[in-house]
């Protein structure tokens, strides 16, 4: 037995409309159609968690196009391989084409996969080694210390003198934290 089609739409924002998307998931047979307006850069969108939470093994989820599924490459590949195919739910794009019920769908999407997977270690790579360069030119990562060295030497200066931390903290425009971290990290 067929399972039910299951549509989901998505516009960026409000003043969009669904019109088009909705009128091609109907044409594609699609028995119930779930919406959002937001943008898709946003994780919470009810209309898609409703549509996953519907869903059951043997359903087909019909988008109009990729993009309206996934905030990006590697949310779209996880969504449907994970979330759909790993409960037995079909995916298909009207627009693109790509149609898991078929050999060649799930291979695309496979293909895609391993695409996303590369890219995340080409970046893993590149930003390793932009810090190892930083680092052999002097350079360290994080942020710049709240106090400049001669900052410093007027903290230790006035502790001397039994300043209280809160007055220091006061005379250098930081929080008392600060300065109690600098005390802890010079003698």
């Amino acid at each position: 037995m067929m399972g039910e089609q299951i549509g989901y739409a998505r516009v960026s924002s409000t003043d969009q409309n669904l019109q088009l998307q909705e009128d091609a998931l109907h044409i594609a047979g699609a028995d119930r159609i779930f919406t959002d307006k937001a943008t898709g850069a946003r994780a919470d969108r009810p209309g898609l968690l409703a549509a996953l939470e519907y869903a059951r093994p043997g359903d087909t989820i019909i988008v109009w196009k990729l993009d309206r599924l996934g905030r990006s490459l590697p949310d779209l590949i996880r969504i449907v391989t994970v979330e759909l195919g790993g409960r037995g739910i079909n995916f298909v794009s009207l627009t693109e084409g790509f149609d898991t019920r078929t050999p060649m769908g799930r291979f695309i999407f496979q293909v895609m996969g391993a695409l996303a997977e590369y890219e995340r270690e080409l970046i893993r790579e590149r930003t390793l080694a932009g810090l190892a360069a930083a680092r052999a030119n002097g350079r360290r990562g994080g942020r710049r210390p709240k106090l400049n060295a001669s900052q410093l030497r007027q903290l230790h200066r006035m502790r001397e003198e039994e300043t209280p931390v809160a007055e220091i903290a006061r005379v250098l425009v930081c929080g008392r934290a600060t300065v109690y971290r600098a005390l802890c990290r010079q003698p």
